[in-house]
């Protein structure tokens, strides 16, 4: 499925994968990647990736949700997952929106996030759920 904006399609369902193929995850982005941004919370500024968000009906795990490892932490709110062979992290459910998945726009297929441009950073040491 394509969307046009302009003079350019949008392929509306794309394929994520981590780095050995282990883990692929489909999502549905009709308007592309929206509001990419990274974070400077403790686990996000380690894992150093630029975000985007989805619907969690808008995210399916294609493949690999056996190797798929969770991690949390601090108020076990946001569920961290990461291929358990090669360590990539994928996905994690929001801790400041639980009805979001964050994506790492790093492991969209075609994507290239250096090619994004200047990406804000959100500032999730100060998070409202800390307070």
């Amino acid at each position: 499925m394509f969307k046009v904006i302009g003079n350019t399609e949008i392929k509306a369902k794309h394929k994520a994968t981590c780095h050995c193929g282990a883990v692929e995850l489909e999502l549905s982005l009709p308007n592309g990647v929206e509001d990419p941004r990274r974070c400077n919370c403790s686990i996000c500024r380690r894992k150093g990736a630029i975000v985007g968000s989805v619907k969690l009906s808008d995210l399916r795990i294609v493949k690999g949700e056996d190797v798929l490892k969770l991690y949390q932490f601090n108020t076990n709110t946001a569920r961290h997952y990461f291929c358990g062979n090669c360590g990539i992290y994928t996905h994690h459910q929001r801790r400041s929106n639980p009805d979001l998945y964050g994506f790492n726009i790093g492991c969209l297929e075609g994507v290239n996030p250096f090619d994004l441009g200047d990406i804000a950073t959100v500032d999730g040491i100060h998070h409202p759920a800390d307070r």
